[in-house]
């Protein structure tokens, strides 16, 4: 998910894992042991794919795809990143993002499960939302203005994470890509193709301001990245 705006909040601690703690780093420490990935581009057909389930936890193997999730993520000046976004069909995204109260929240989820919410406790909030695998254009999206998600972290730990806003919103733009599915869907035709126009037009100002964050960091830009973009759909 491409990162958005946001307002205030009493306890401003940032939440690593869904839990606050008095300090944390500019960068997660993901960002600093992980690399580049390149980001997939709508058109590509692991996008659209269901994802499968996670079922080694506590490998070498998952450690090191959450930290490239948190470097792309961070290179890319996203909010949120799923598996299949970096190319690797399983249930797993990772999110650094502040809300709109200015609480920063940073964690990652596997195998994501999202409570249902009962008809008369939903509430649906139109707000821009973007992806890093549409790099460019934003679109309003409804989307439920809070979201319990239930899964587990790279060593299989139980997880329970609670959003709202913003934050909510990230959890089910994540949680919609591991089940194939884009913001673009969310849209009329119309403004999806317009949508696709307009990434389109963007591809090489968003890919040379992702080769300077990746440069900035000291890391090595994901081979094929430049100038790489599909056709869309």
């Amino acid at each position: 998910m491409a990162v958005g705006s946001g307002g205030t909040s009493q306890d401003r601690r940032v939440r690593v894992q869904g839990e606050p703690v008095e300090s944390f780093p500019r960068f997660a420490p993901e960002v600093e042991r992980g690399a580049v990935r390149r980001i997939t581009v709508v058109g590509e057909e692991i996008l659209r794919r269901r994802c499968q389930e996670v079922t080694e936890f506590g490998t070498p193997e998952l450690s090191r795809l959450v930290d490239d999730m948190f470097t792309t993520n961070q290179v890319a000046e996203g909010a949120g990143l799923a598996a299949n976004q970096v190319g690797v069909g399983l249930q797993l995204f990772v999110w650094d993002i502040t809300d709109e109260w200015g609480v920063r929240h940073v964690g990652h989820i596997a195998n994501p499960v999202l409570d249902e919410v009962p008809a008369e406790q939903r509430r649906l909030i139109d707000e821009s939302e973007g992806c890093l695998s549409v790099p460019g254009p934003y679109r309003l999206v409804p989307r439920l203005d809070r979201a319990v998600v239930r899964g587990r972290d790279k060593d299989g730990r139980s997880l329970v994470i609670e959003g709202r806003g913003y934050f909510a919103r990230c959890l089910q733009h994540e949680t919609d890509h591991l089940h194939g599915r884009l913001y673009l869907d969310r849209l009329s035709q119309r403004e999806r193709k317009t949508a696709l126009r307009e990434m389109a037009g963007a591809r090489d100002e968003t890919f040379a301001r992702r080769a300077a964050s990746a440069a900035k960091l000291g890391k090595q830009e994901a081979a094929g990245e430049t100038g790489r973009l599909s056709r869309g759909e």
